[in-house]
């Protein structure tokens, strides 16, 4: 269904090369902690470069696919993810911006051109740019110091939830006692049966900045699931890039 189509483009994180230090799970033991302080400490170590240059190694399986492919992914933060996924051929392109929605692909010679309201009509819940730029950062999804949170020790780590959780689906956010940056956040509408997880099981230093070396995603529904892994091959901080993008003629229009 075009929900899990669009987790390909919409959900690609980024990793480091091998020569950054690595940062597994903590294993040690977790001491109590307010919730307001887990929140703070979250937010402290939010990612604070200016831009990333990276290249991907995805593997994408659901019920009819299991196919690996390279990403091309440049973020220029809180302007512009720029994608470009390729397998022999440029399989897609994509451009997000806090306004638009756009990507195309030359292997199905389709496009869309659109905004973030149809992730509302795919996933029955508002995202917007800053929060799928968070997401890809280790960053939680939501602004945990902006309402009341709960804590719980869970899985070895500070598990985060909204006192008032939103009205569509219900939110929690693991966070990693070591770090503060998230091990894991999960989404879940039980009434549409979706579940969300997007794991980040390890994180690397570079540059004195921590950030995931691997994302893990995986969304189901109903009877159907998708599994996103994420490595990367390089990256690079603070670099000029060149985010140019064009639709294409001559096209077909993709409607959502």
């Amino acid at each position: 269904m075009k929900y899990f189509t669009l987790l390909i483009v919409l959900f690609i994180g980024f990793t480091s090369c091998n020569s950054t230090k690595k940062i597994a799970k903590n294993s040690s033991v977790i001491r109590e902690m307010s919730a307001r302080k887990v929140a703070k400490k979250h937010v402290a170590a939010n990612f604070d470069e200016k831009t990333i240059d990276a290249r991907l190694k995805v593997n994408y399986k659901d019920s009819k696919e299991n196919v690996g492919f390279s990403v091309r992914m440049k973020i220029k933060k809180d302007e512009v993810i720029w994608l470009k996924g390729t397998k022999f051929i440029t399989v897609f392109k994509a451009k997000i911006t806090p306004t638009k929605v756009q990507f195309y692909s030359p292997y199905k010679k389709n496009y869309f051109d659109g905004d973030f309201s149809m992730l509302k009509k795919l996933l029955g819940a508002d995202i917007n740019f800053q929060q799928l730029q968070s997401m890809l950062l280790g960053q939680s999804l939501l602004n945990v110091r902006s309402e009341k949170q709960e804590v719980e020790i869970n899985d070895k780590s500070y598990q985060l939830s909204p006192k008032s959780q939103p009205n569509l689906f219900d939110i929690f956010f693991y966070i990693n006692p070591s770090h503060y940056k998230l091990d894991k956040q999960l989404l879940v509408n039980t009434i549409k049966n979706q579940r969300l997880d997007i794991n980040y099981p390890k994180y690397l230093i570079k540059n004195k900045e921590l950030f995931p070396e691997k994302i893990n995603i995986n969304a189901k529904q109903n009877n159907k699931f998708t599994n996103i892994d994420i490595t990367t091959r390089s990256v690079e901080f603070n670099t000029k890039l060149n985010t140019d993008f064009r639709l294409p003629s001559g096209y077909k229009e993709i409607k959502l």
